[in-house]
Order: structure tokens, then C-alpha cells, then sequence
């Protein structure tokens, strides 16, 4: 069984990261009157989680038949409003008197033509339905929604909360968490639950003994002293032994140019060089960074942002 089901909370209080938006929701709750709810926030912070805790406290044992779940991603046009939501909604529920739920993830995919059945859809059947609406980018929905929905935004978890979360998960799984690793974790994940479990889960089926060595050996990531150690040589001018280095390192942890790119960019913040050239090398990632999005060769793209480094 996946970690992130396992450990998904069942109460407002057990969820971590995103007080704020939780004591507001239950309040909406505990009086059994939600309005319509858009959240938007980035991935693995606790959006569908909450959708489904709000069900299961509305409906108890009834919720899996009165609340809906969608991802607008997988059905992106207009016939997914009109068959499945339509059918859902027009039916109230018999067991209670409270509103039926439709839960609509990554609702940004959905089409212009059907966000704007969905806004009328969300007129016509006010009710007896209300919607969840989960995004990560709360522009690519239609202001007429916006408009309709009580908006929370979601952040990316802290360290702190992270490290609350991965505590709990030693205790019940009897692991033993390096303290580094806390920090490499919630680097590597950007403050996403979902890919902190999944990666930690990965870690616990080889050892119980959770180490740096082991956490990036999963991940296929290079460590920061490595990517700094070509970087440096590249500015003391051994661009050929750099060059050896990255690709040694791309190799050793099946990298793609776009991972050991956006390494580059967070360890260019931490050469001893003046701050208007980090600016400079910044600058010119981003560059490169959108040459191989567009269909350049990796290593001649990072072969040219080498010899950047060494002129400066």
C-alpha cells in the first residue's frame, strides 16, 4: 500500500501544512453549508486530501455515494461536463439533506468551452451540488468560476512540516532517518508530500536505515558537492576536466540536462564569485534551459554553458 494513502489524515486536526485554509473549511462544515471551493496550490500539498476529508465529515459512512471524484485532466473537453457531472448533479441525495459533492482535479486542464458549461452546470444545479475545484494555477480558470467559488490557496510545505510528517511515518514503520536526510528531502521534493513519502517509501524497501547516500541513490540526483566541484574547476578555467566531471555525473545518476540544470541554478548561488556574475550565469540557464525544452542536444547546450562559467 502506497505511504500517501496509508498516512492520508481523516481529520481537520491531523492535517499538516495548510492550518489556515483547514479552520476556515471546517467551520464551512460543522454548519453543513459549504459554498462552492477552488483550491490552487502546487502538487503533494494537501488539495485532494482536504476535498476528501470534507466529504467524509460531511457524509460519514455514506460519503463514497455522494461525492463525486473527477480528473479533469484525463477527460479535458466539454462531453465530461455534460454526461458525468450533469448525471451526477441533477440527482439529490436520499440520505441526507446536505449538499452532493463533485470533486474536479486539475480543473486548469479542462478546455474554455468546457469550463464554460461548467460555470452553467454550476448555476443550474446550485441545489442539490457543490463543487470542489482543485488547480495548480488558479489564472488558467475562467473568471466566471473564479467568481463563484470561495478561492483558497495552498503553499508548499515547509521543512518543519515535512519533518512532522516523516517523524511520524519512523515511529509507525520502526525507520531510522538520518537528520540530513530531512533537509535533502524537502529540497529535492520543493515542499511536496506526495514525492517525500513516495521517495522515503523507496528508501524503507532497500533499508530501514535511512541515509544521504541512499536518499539520493533513489532519487537519481547528483549530490550539490558535485555539481559545485564541476562548477569551480569551470571557473578556475579546466574546461575540459569539468566537462569530464558533468558527464561522469550525468552518467552515474542517469541524469537528463534539464535535471542537472536546475542543480546548476541552485548551486551557482553558492560560488565565490562576485553577485553581478551570478546574475549573469543565472541569466544564461535559463536560456539554456529553454534551447533543450525546444529540441536542442543536452550535452552541447551544457557544453556552451561550461565555457560561460569560464570566461567569467
Amino acid at each position: 500500500m502506497l505511504w500517501i494513502e496509508k498516512y492520508r489524515p481523516e481529520d481537520f486536526e491531523d492535517f499538516v501544512g495548510q492550518e489556515h485554509v483547514a479552520k476556515r473549511i471546517k467551520a464551512f462544515v460543522e454548519q453543513k453549508n459549504i459554498p462552492h471551493l477552488l483550491f490552487s496550490g502546487p502538487a503533494g500539498v494537501g488539495k485532494s486530501t482536504l476535498a476528501l476529508i470534507i466529504a467524509k465529515k460531511l457524509f460519514g459512512d455514506t460519503w463514497k455515494h455522494n461525492f463525486l471524484e473527477l480528473n479533469a485532466s484525463d477527460s479535458r473537453g466539454i462531453d465530461i461536463i455534460r454526461n458525468e457531472v450533469k448525471d451526477f448533479a441533477r440527482t439529490r441525495s436520499l440520505s441526507t439533506s446536505t449538499h452532493k459533492i463533485i470533486f474536479l482535479d486539475e480543473s486548469d486542464a479542462l478546455t474554455k468551452d468546457a469550463q464554460q458549461a461548467l460555470r452553467r452546470t454550476m448555476e443550474t444545479y446550485s441545489n442539490s451540488v457543490r463543487f470542489i475545484l482543485s488547480c495548480n494555477y488558479s489564472t488558467r480558470i475562467i473568471d466566471p468560476i473564479q467568481s463563484r467559488c470561495a478561492i483558497f490557496r495552498f503553499k508548499p510545505l515547509t521543512l518543519e512540516q515535512v519533518t512532522k510528517v516523516m517523524d511520524k511515518i519512523a515511529k509507525e514503520e520502526k525507520l531510522k532517518i538520518d537528520k540530513k536526510v530531512y533537509g535533502i528531502l524537502h529540497e529535492l521534493s520543493n515542499g511536496d508530500l506526495r514525492r517525500v513519502e513516495n521517495i522515503l517509501q523507496s528508501c524503507a524497501s532497500i533499508n530501514k536505515n535511512i541515509t544521504e547516500s541512499l536518499t539520493y541513490e533513489i532519487v537519481s540526483a547528483a549530490r550539490p558537492k558535485e555539481v559545485k566541484e564541476v562548477l569551480n574547476l569551470a571557473i578556475k578555467g579546466d574546461f575540459l576536466t569539468a566537462r569530464k566531471i558533468l558527464l561522469k555525473t550525468m552518467l552515474e545518476h542517469s541524469l537528463t540536462g534539464l535535471d542537472i540544470i536546475k542543480q546548476i541554478q541552485k548551486e551557482i548561488w553558492n560560488l565565490d564569485i562576485p553577485d553581478n556574475k551570478k546574475i549573469d550565469l543565472i541569466n544564461k540557464c535559463g536560456e539554456i534551459e529553454f534551447r533543450m525544452v525546444e529540441g536542442s542536444d543536452e550535452f552541447i547546450q551544457l557544453e556552451a554553458l561550461l565555457a560561460n562559467f569560464v570566461k567569467k
